[in-house]
This record gives structure tokens, sequence and C-alpha cells, in this order.
């Protein structure tokens, strides 16, 4: 496929998640704090939620959209509009002090370090993420903390109330869509709640991304790239690499970590026309020298690449921002790698250990011990973050992270949407050995109807039920030639009450003798709910879109 049809594509989807018709004659007022208080009686948390959820795409528009043609810049034209009619202008953007990050695997990870880091010196932080785990207000942090419910509905319906008075009455669509309307209340909230800097991650890409209307973030970094969201980014990392590096700016310092030479290159060409400096971060070990090794607060070998970024993220905004808690950082001079300056080598200092040691995302490498039932989850949904998902499981049984007494039953808990390969990713997972294999989708409840942080109109029930079938199908044909672990998708869930699972019996060709009593979901809130009589030792590895 031509550069210019790839362009094309991303464009349609763009305009699809971000429907026409953001122009209006009418003049938009600055900031939130001139617009009237919402007098709607009830309009409480839920109600925001459920009244955010109708700006959903829905399918039709979809189809609609990919008949249509255009240039991409003019999506971001559009967010621009939307911006002026919420009462900001992009040069206002400029106050929030932006981190801009963007990457396949590991850019949600590498924010959360950047963010801790920071805030460990006494700065008030922002931090605008995607997608949430269990509520939407996940995505936009105070300190590392998701906004309240409370501040979540007031933000919410000042910024909705304001696009629906400035509405282009001749324009069929003229609401932006679900993740445009989150980015443009992030940007709202940070301003308002006086930040002294926003960490902001990159939704899809990078260059056609609604958060690159960012004129002059103070530094941007690239994670490590792979393949994903092929439909609209490119079908080679090459490809992907062109989106990705679209959120360089002119003389704005830009990091990025070791990359397959193609990559890398694109990156290289991507910085050098618009006159970025670009730099390839060194890896961890080489912060380390000369200083005890450093403590990371999420696991797994991958997340060193990430507090690597993270680490010169960090530094270069402080430095910068000339901040006086930075002191005498001793740093070497850039040297240069492949034709690429390298990073500045430096000892990381007291606050910047201290952050990536208590930094938590959730969700990401995360652990949870519940009796004889210990999780390990990841949200790994590409082919190398999979790997590095059963790297990271497989590590931690080496080192006794999993408990020895008794015997143990292997449970991989699966689900994968979009356009990914389920196939593919299903392979990498084999070599756990798991003696059940659970496929579900991300859903707490059948029903969301009381739950709008879990309503989604992008698809079905059916749809997601269909697609936990197939992937257990895929799963059975793979281990066809072995002894196949316990298959178990949730293909009889009822409209009412809670979701029954099922009792399981564990195959007779089993390790070990036992059974598993499930009662509740195994996502979500439920996951720390979670109702269960083991009377063995249960490793389950959570992998995949949560």
């Amino acid at each position: 496929m031509s550069q210019a049809r790839r362009h094309l594509r991303v464009a349609l989807f763009l305009a699809a998640v971000s429907p026409r018709g953001a122009t209006t004659g009418v003049k938009a007022r600055r900031g939130l704090s001139a617009w009237p208080a919402p007098q709607e009686p009830g309009m409480e948390y839920q109600d925001a939620v459920r009244t955010l959820n109708t700006l959903q795409t829905n399918a039709g528009y979809l189809e609609q959209v990919k008949r249509q043609r255009g240039d991409p810049q003019t999506q971001l034209e559009a967010m621009k509009l939307y911006l002026a009619r919420s009462g900001l202008q992009v040069e206002d953007l400029d106050q929030l002090n932006i981190i801009h990050v963007t990457g396949t695997k590991g850019k949600g990870s590498t924010c959360a370090f950047t963010e801790r880091i920071l805030r460990s010196y006494g700065l008030k932080t922002g931090f605008f993420s995607s997608p949430h785990l269990v509520q939407v207000r996940e995505r936009i942090r105070i300190n590392g903390q998701p906004i309240s419910p409370e501040l979540f509905t007031k933000h919410f319906w000042h910024l909705y109330h304001r696009l629906e008075e400035t509405k282009d009455s001749n324009s069929c669509v003229s609401m932006p869509a679900y993740f445009r309307f989150l980015t443009l209340m992030a940007f709202h909230i940070f301003l308002q709640e006086k930040v002294d800097l926003a960490v902001v991650e990159v939704g899809i890409g990078g260059a056609y991304d609604c958060t690159n209307i960012i004129r002059k973030p103070v530094v941007c970094g690239i994670s490590s790239l792979g393949l994903d969201h092929t439909s609209l980014l490119g079908d080679t990392v090459e490809e992907i690499a062109w989106q990705k590096g679209g959120i360089f700016k002119r003389g704005v310092p830009a990091f990025t970590v070791l990359q397959p030479d193609g990559p890398l290159a694109v990156l290289q060409d991507r910085a050098q026309k618009i006159s970025c400096p670009l730099y390839l971060c060194p890896p961890l070990e080489a912060l380390e020298e000369g200083g005890p090794p450093l403590a990371l607060g999420l696991e797994g070998e991958h997340q060193r690449s990430n507090a690597a970024l993270a680490l010169q993220l960090a530094r270069c905004w402080l430095q910068q921002k000339n901040h006086q808690g930075l002191g005498e950082l001793k740093v070497s001079r850039p040297s240069v790698l492949w034709q690429m300056p390298l990073a500045p080598v430096f000892q990381p200092t007291s606050h910047m250990r201290h952050g990536l040691r208590d930094t938590e995302w959730l969700g990401r490498t995360q652990v949870l011990r519940r009796g004889p039932l210990t999780w390990y989850l990841d949200g790994a949904h590409t082919a190398s973050s999979v790997q590095a998902c059963v790297r990271w499981f497989r590590q931690a049984l080496l080192r006794g992270r999993v408990p020895r007494r008794g015997p143990e039953v292997r449970v991989l808990l699966f689900n994968s949407t979009g356009d990914r390969d389920p196939v593919a990713l299903l392979k990498l997972l084999q070599p756990c050995q798991f003696d059940y294999a659970v496929f579900c989708p991300n859903l707490t409840e059948v029903s969301s109807a009381g739950n709008a942080d879990q309503q989604n109109f992008m698809v079905t029930l059916d749809q997601v039920l269909l697609r936990c079938l197939a992937h257990q199908q895929h799963w059975s044909h793979l281990n066809e030639e072995h002894a196949s672990p316990n298959l178990w998708s949730p293909t009889s869930l009822e409209p009412a009450g809670p979701t029954s699972w099922a009792v399981l019996p564990l195959p007779g060709n089993s390790r070990h003798e036992a059974t598993l009593e499930a009662g509740a979901p195994l996502t979500g809130d439920r996951l720390l709910e979670r109702r269960a009589t083991v009377q063995v030792r249960v490793p389950v590895v959570g992998v995949g879109t949560m």
C-alpha cells in the first residue's frame, strides 16, 4: 500500500472518531471559569459517563467515513476548532509544559515512570492516558491519582454544554467523538488545576492523533516500536515509525530507545527534516554504573527500556525548565551511535531513584495475591509484548515469586480485540504449559446498564462472545498434537444476575488432581472481589486487551 493511501486510511479513521462539523460561527470564550454550572438535577458521575458514551463511534458512521476522501491534516485542524469552541486556543496548551509520548509498546509504562519521577521532585503533575481499566476517570490523573467522580462530573458537563452551545446548526455531526472529547477535557482540567507539567500519551499513531495539536511540548519520547493497529498505521514497522515520528517538533528534544535499523532510520529522517534533535537512550545499565542498581516499581526486564527512556525525558524536562531540584547533575557529553546522537549518561538522583521504585501502573506486569490464587496481569496485546509477558512470568517462577507449597494449576486468562492476530499471540503463550485456558471478554458484568464505565457501543455482547469462541477454537487447534488444556469460554452467559462461570474439573492428564470453582467474572472490579474456592495453588496469567 502506498504512503499516500496509508495516510488517507488514517485520515478516514480519524474522521470517524472525530466527526466533521467542528466549524462554528460562534466566537469561543476562553477557559471554563465563565461557564454556568449545570442546573439539571441528578447529573452525577454515572449520568456523565453515559452521556460521554453516546459519543462512541458507531459502525455505520465508520462505514460512511470509509467512503469519503480527505486530507489527513484536516483532522488536526478539526481538533483545533473543537478546542476553540471549548474556550481555548492551541497556544494555551503551552502553559502545560507537556511531555508527549508515543510508541507501540511501553508508552503507558514510560509515561507512568516519567510522571512518578517528576512528582518525586514535588511538582504537581497531570497525566492523560488510555485506555482505562475500570473507570474512565482513570485516564485523567492529578498527582498520580484518577480525578474524583465529582471533578469528572463537573468538568464533563461544563465542556459538554459549551460544545452543545457552539454547535453549527448546518452540520450533521458537530460534537467530538469519545477520545477527542476526553482529550479536550484533560487539557481543560490540567489548566484549571494549574499543574506544573502534563504527561500526555498518544492514543493511536502520532502524526494525526488528536493529541498532536500540542505545538510546543518540552520534550517528546518514542518507546519500542512494533506491529499494531496495522489497518490504520501500516503493514510494516517502518510505516508505523513514520506515523509515530509525527509528534516531533522543530527544536524540541526527542528521545527514543534502541529500535531495529529500518524504523530507526525512519525516525532519524523525520527528525532531520524538521530540525528536531533526536537522541538514542543508552541502556539502563549505563546509568547504573558507579552506583547501586535501580529498583523499578514495574516488574519485567522489558520495563528497563521504558525506565531508561523515562529517566531521559525527566532529566531533559528538569534541565529545560532549570529546575533547582536537579542540582549538580553530572552528565556526560552525548556521543554518536549509528549516526544518531546518544543521550547523555548520568547518575540518577535520589528523587529519580525513588520515582522509579514507587511507580505503579495497574494491569502492566501486575501481581495480585488472593489466597491460593496469584494473578499475573499484563495488558500485552502485540507479539513482542506477549513475548515479554511470557518471559516475565517464567522468570517469576524461576525466582520463586510463585509460592511452592502444594500442587499447582496454571490458568491462562486471555482476551484480544481489534485487528490483532490471536493465533500468533496464543502460539507465544504455549510454552507456559497452562492447565486451563479461559477465554473471556473484557466485561465485568453481563449487563452494563448499571455501570456506564463498562459500556461499549462499538461491539455487541454476541460479537465479543463469538470472538471468545474463536479464541477457544484457535487454542484447541494449536494443541491438537499435544495434551490439550481444559478449554473454557463464557458462551452460556445469562442476561440477568451475576455471571456464574462454571465448576471446572481438571483434565484427567493434568499434573495434579484438583478442582477450581469460580463464582464471578475474572476481570475489572470483580477481579478484586473474586469469590473462589480452590484446593490448590493457582497462578493465573491474565494477558491481552484489558
